[in-house]
């Protein structure tokens, strides 16, 4: 067992394919890096790793890559951003089929990948890293996983990403329903809907998708709103065969079509910052809804009392034709119990059902949870964070040398693609494990001041933002902090992200 990380000396996959890594025996070996969680993040993270020559494995709990797009299967699902930015840019894709993708296209173009750039043999599928801790003497991480084994490397990566661990309301009587009852994120594929009374729970992003789709096919559906979204038309359609064509043979056409669509994204987020600037935006999704629902009582109960913004902003053709079905009613009375085969709202009206979905989303702010992370002399990251997730640019956080977050605090966005933010991390994350090989240093650990000043600023910058104005959304955590949202464009964070700083850290040699 070397006595400290192997990153100083350029080295690719010294110890063999990761099905040798980790066998259940309890034996412990080393690495460059090792990377938990095998979605975008996760996957981008190795590619460049392969390419720079440092080795690594890939921790994934599932038996799958994919992360939320593994694991999301509902019907309807699909994404929010357009296919041509919710991708790689250094793996452009001409056979994207819609403007926006289904779930299943987004997974198979991350299983390509992960083929194409020979991961496999690098990845560590039905594994759980349950606990990562920095060895001072041996300047290495030290992560376990659920089989028994210990995994040493000179870095850990955190790619979990926020919206993979589903969230349940704190309902009375949640756990004593005894009909059927899943998360959407969980979703029963067996379950036969016909003829039966359905309530869901949530009317999120995930819920806007999938109640269209089981509406037909119920005979009753229930559906429980805390607070009415804001909901735009989505301008999605099939890529004509010409628009393919045109992508497959043209150079620089795919290139083009990124770019556009980036900065037409980039402009909702100009508008967020400043929400006088979100009116005209308002306006069409007043007329949205004023379009589909004709009932007053109904549309009245749509229509948010908060500002646009201020909560995810979601996109949908058919979520208000679902509603305005016969079989389908919106109930705005909070719920304050559940009971064996009904559910009771707060007017004491109780409604008697066959199946409940929850469509109440994730636990967003709870960024590395359920891995616990301990850094120099004990500490508990969890305990750091005790009042509030911060980190430098949402990768490093003081008294946890060489462990970087990828979709970190503060780094998601409301507007634009989450794998653009991705990708800027990654290249941080290199530039600064280039620099620990450059310079012979074995460890980074970023420098108190310089994590207090960023996160100052940031929370400042919040403040006269849209997702302060007061609602109540995932993005803020129990005490009311913004932990989640970048809050300036993409294009300033990607600009940040190019140049590595040493001066924001304290270097140790082996």
């Amino acid at each position: 067992m070397r006595e400290h990380p192997v990153l100083p000396t350029p080295s690719i996959d010294p110890i063999g394919p990761a099905s040798e890594i980790s066998t259940g025996g309890g034996r412990e070996r080393d690495l460059d890096v090792v990377i938990i969680g095998g979605g975008f993040a996760g996957l981008c993270m190795a590619i460049r790793l392969r390419q720079m020559g440092f080795s690594f494995v890939i921790l994934e709990s599932a038996s799958e890559i994919g992360g939320t797009w593994r694991a999301n299967t509902y019907p309807g699902c699909c994404c929010d951003i357009p296919s041509h930015l919710y991708s790689f840019s250094f793996e452009l894709n001409a056979n994207w089929t819609r403007v926006y993708s289904r779930q299943s296209e987004i997974l198979a173009y991350l299983q390509a990948c992960a083929d194409k750039y020979q991961l496999r043999d690098s990845i560590l599928l039905g594994t759980e890293a349950r606990e990562a801790v920095f060895d001072e003497a041996g300047k290495v991480w030290r992560v376990r996983t659920d089989r028994g084994d210990t995994i040493a490397a000179g870095a850990l990566v955190s790619a979990m990403g926020p919206l993979s661990r589903p969230a349940f309301p704190n309902i009375a009587g949640i756990e004593s329903f005894k009909g059927k009852a899943f998360h959407s994120s969980q979703w029963d594929h067996s379950y036969d809907f016909a003829r039966k009374k359905v309530a869901v729970i949530g009317t999120g992003a995930s819920a806007i998708q999938f109640v269209p789709q089981i509406a037909p096919q119920v005979d009753k559906l229930s559906i429980f709103q805390r607070t009415p979204p804001w909901i735009l038309p989505k301008f999605d359609a099939r890529h004509p065969d010409w628009v393919l064509l045109m992508l497959r043979s043209i150079p620089g056409s795919k290139r083009l079509a990124r770019s556009l669509l980036y900065w037409c994204q980039e402009a909702v987020g100009v508008a967020l910052a400043h929400p006088t600037l979100m009116r005209p935006i308002e306006w069409l999704a007043l007329a949205h809804v004023a379009r589909k629902i004709v009932d007053p009582r109904l549309r009245q109960a749509l229509a948010p009392s908060y500002a646009m913004g201020c909560k995810r902003i979601l996109l949908s053709n058919d979520y208000y034709d679902a509603l305005a079905r016969e079989n389908v009613e919106l109930v705005t009375d909070g719920i304050a119990e559940i009971r064996d085969y009904s559910i009771v709202a707060q007017d004491q009206s109780e409604r008697p059902f066959d199946a409940i979905i929850f469509g109440t989303g994730f636990r967003g702010t709870e960024l590395i949870s359920p891995l616990r992370v301990i850094g120099r002399n004990g500490v508990d990251l969890s305990d750091v964070w005790r009042n509030g997730a911060e980190a430098l640019l949402g990768m490093t956080t003081a008294g946890f040398p060489n462990f970087f977050m990828l979709v970190g605090p503060n780094t998601f966005l409301p507007h634009n693609s989450v794998v653009f933010m991705i990708e800027a991390q990654v290249h941080y994350v290199v530039k600064g494990l280039q620099w620990l090989r450059k310079n012979g240093n074995c460890l980074m650990d970023l420098r108190s001041d310089a994590q207090a000043k960023f996160n100052r600023d940031l929370q400042e910058r919040l403040r006269g933002t849209v997702w302060a104005s007061g609602c109540r959304s995932w993005y803020l955590d129990d005490h009311g902090k913004n932990v989640s949202l970048w809050p300036a464009s993409s294009a300033r964070y990607w600009l940040r992200t190019r140049r590595f700083l040493p001066e924001d850290y304290s270097f140790t040699s082996p």
